[in-house]
C-alpha cells in the first residue's frame, strides 16, 4: 500500500458515534474559524477591510463550507438548536443530543483559539496592549455576542426566540421532501443564504447567534484568554439568553412549521409518491451506508 492508504488504514474510526463527533467537531470549527475571522477583520481594521455585510456573508458562506465538510457523516447540524429540533421530531435520539452539544461547543472553543492565533498581533495592536469587553476599544465581541445599548434582556430573549425560529422553520421547508425543497445537492447553498437573510434583518439587536455553541464556547474561550470574567457580566449577565432561548426558539419553530405546513401533507396512504421514497419501501442493501459497503468488500 501507498503512504496515504497506510495513514488511512492507521486512523480510520469504525465507531459509528465516533466518525459523526469528528465530523460534527470539524465542521463546527471550519464554522466558527470563518465567522469569528470575519469579525476580527473587520474590528481589528477599523472596519476598513470590512463591515457588518461582509461579517454576515463571511458567516453565511461559512455555514456552507461547514455542511459540506460534515454533513455525509453527522449531518453537519452545526448548532445545538437545530439537533434540538431534530430530537423533538424524533428524526435523532435523545441520548445523543449532550454528546452532539459537547462536541460543537468544544469545536466552537477550537476555533476561538485558532482565530486569536491567527489574529493575535492585530488584536494586541487594536486593543492597545489591554484585552477588554467595553469601550472604544474593546475585542470581546469579535468572539461572543453583546446585547446593543438598547436592548433589555426580555427583548433579547424574544430575540433569540424570533430568529432561531425562522432559521430552523427555513431549514425545514427547504429540506421538506413533500415541500418545494431545493435541489439536492443545493442545501448548503440554500440554508447559507437563510442565514444570510436572517443576519442582514435581524442582526442590529445582538448580532444574531441563534447558536448556542456558537456563542458560549467562544465567551468561554475569552474567558481563559485574559479577558477575564468581565465577558460574562457584560450586558447585565447577557451570556445566558443566546445559550437558553434558541432552544425554545427550536421548539417554536419546529411547531409552527409543521402546524401550518407539513402536518397537512398527504398521509403515505395517499401520496404513492411518498410511499415509493419511503424508507420501508427499500430493500436491506439500499438502506445501508455506501462506505460501509465498500469497507466491507476491502
Amino acid at each position: 500500500m501507498s503512504l496515504f492508504e497506510k495513514t488511512r488504514v492507521l486512523f480510520h474510526v469504525r465507531n459509528p458515534l465516533a466518525r459523526e463527533c469528528l465530523a460534527e467537531l470539524y465542521a463546527v470549527f471550519v464554522l466558527i474559524l470563518l465567522t469569528l475571522s470575519a469579525a476580527a477583520q473587520m474590528v481589528t481594521s477599523f472596519e476598513l477591510k470590512g463591515n457588518t455585510i461582509t461579517a454576515n456573508l463571511a458567516g453565511s458562506l461559512a455555514v456552507m463550507v461547514a455542511i459540506h465538510t460534515g454533513g455525509g457523516v453527522s449531518g453537519a447540524h452545526l448548532n445545538p438548536a437545530y439537533t434540538f429540533s431534530l430530537c423533538l421530531m424524533e428524526q435523532f435520539p435523545w441520548w445523543k443530543f449532550p454528546v452532539f452539544v459537547f462536541v460543537q461547543t468544544l469545536g466552537s472553543f477550537l476555533a476561538s483559539g485558532a482565530v486569536y492565533i491567527l489574529y493575535y498581533d492585530a488584536i494586541w495592536n487594536y486593543s492597545n496592549g489591554t484585552l477588554t469587553t467595553s469601550g472604544p476599544r474593546e475585542t470581546a465581541s469579535i468572539f461572543a455576542t453583546y446585547p446593543a445599548s438598547h436592548l433589555s434582556l426580555s427583548n433579547g430573549f424574544v430575540d433569540q426566540v424570533m430568529g432561531t425560529a425562522m432559521l430552523i422553520t427555513g431549514v425545514l421547508a427547504l429540506l421538506d421532501a413533500r415541500n418545494k425543497r431545493v435541489i439536492m445537492g443545493l442545501e448548503p447553498q440554500a440554508v447559507a443564504l437563510l442565514v444570510l437573510s436572517i443576519g442582514l434583518s435581524m442582526g442590529f439587536n445582538c448580532g444574531c447567534p441563534m447558536n448556542p455553541a456558537r456563542d458560549f464556547g467562544p465567551r468561554l474561550f475569552t474567558y481563559v484568554a485574559g479577558w477575564g470574567p468581565e465577558v460574562f457580566r457584560r450586558g447585565n449577565g447577557w451570556w445566558w439568553v443566546p445559550v437558553v432561548a434558541p432552544l425554545p426558539g427550536a421548539a417554536l419553530g419546529t411547531f409552527l412549521y409543521h402546524l401550518f405546513v407539513a402536518f397537512h401533507h398527504p398521509m403515505d396512504w395517499e401520496d404513492p409518491l411518498a410511499l415509493q421514497n419511503s424508507p420501508d419501501s427499500k430493500t436491506p442493501l439500499e438502506k445501508e451506508d455506501p462506505r460501509e459497503i465498500q469497507l466491507q468488500k476491502q
